[in-house]
């Protein structure tokens, strides 16, 4: 194998490594160090769905995917890059069958594209920083936004209340009753 290819994979997962070794994951603070690793590295770390979704923007099947009926308190990140994208307390039951939300938990890591594939014309979401393809927002939300931010459930990752500080993301407790600053 050549050096050069070595590097166009060895490159991005050291980058990556040394990012998520940090443990800073403050809203956006460094999330512009973030290198997408290449495609060969995403298809060994994702599984095929989480693959298909994110990066060939595809659609998982409602009602049956991890997160639709996830009641927990926590935050869901970019199951690629790991910024924080939505929150329990702004889930809510769409009845779609995919996870849906009434806002982001950071706007700023959100990028929405016009998506005309369809026949109809959509809003894509996607993660500002890995620019993984997320779901779609509609306008047939709840208040007091009035938005559906219908998620699937294969490029997220879901952390749980209890392991936010473990994981690096102790600034988002506060969200959660009980939980001191």
């Amino acid at each position: 194998m050549k050096i050069s290819t070595l590097l166009k994979i060895f490159v991005p997962c050291v980058g990556l490594l040394l990012f998520a070794a940090s443990g800073d994951s403050a809203a956006g603070e460094n999330w512009n160090t973030f290198v997408k690793p290449d495609e060969a590295t995403l298809r060994s770390r994702l599984t095929d769905l989480q693959f298909k979704v994110t990066q060939r923007e595809g659609t998982e099947p409602p009602f049956r995917n991890e997160y639709h009926d996830n009641h927990r308190e926590g935050i869901y990140v970019d199951i690629v890059s790991g910024e924080p994208l939505f929150s329990s307390t702004e889930k809510y039951d769409s009845g779609t069958g995919w996870p849906s939300f009434w806002k982001p938990l950071v706007p700023g890591n959100i990028v929405e594209r016009e998506d005309s594939r369809l026949f109809t014309t959509r809003t894509e979401i996607r993660s500002k920083h890995a620019d993984s393809h997320l779901g779609h927002v509609f306008m047939d939300g709840p208040p007091p936004t009035g938005l559906r931010y219908c998620m699937n459930s294969a490029a997220l990752r879901f952390i749980p209340r209890e392991r936010l500080k473990e994981e690096g993301y102790a600034e988002f407790l506060p969200l959660f009753s009980g939980e001191a600053q």
